[in-house]
């Protein structure tokens, strides 16, 4: 198995390295290790703050969020314990107590 980084773009991992910079045989993308590092920074995420959130984190709501598909509501000043981080449009899972699971977006919570 090689160390070198799967593609950025299209995740194939028969990367290989060229001229200095990583190149996909299957997409095409060129790229360099400080590309690399700069990616892997940029997915840090942020509350509305700007703080950086990490699993297990205890955040709080900061704006009424309607539950899609019913007639709930998740109040200003909620507090959501032990959240995780996903991948995707909403990147926090968690467990909101008289609701069960669901995702938040970042941009709607500031950490405790």
């Amino acid at each position: 198995m090689s160390d070198l980084p799967n593609c950025p773009k299209c995740a194939c991992d028969y990367t290989y390295e060229y001229a200095g910079m990583f190149v996909c045989p299957e997409c095409g993308h060129e790229w360099t290790a400080a590309d690399a590092a700069a990616a892997e920074e940029a997915k840090v995420i942020r509350d509305a703050n700007g703080n950086a959130l990490a699993d297990g984190d205890t955040v709080t709501v900061i704006k009424d969020l309607k539950v899609k598909g019913t007639s709930l509501v998740v109040k200003v000043g909620t507090k959501v314990k032990n959240i995780r981080l996903v991948e995707g449009d909403h990147d926090i899972d968690c467990t909101i107590k008289g609701i069960g699971s669901m995702g938040l977006k970042s941009e709607f919570v500031k950490k405790v």
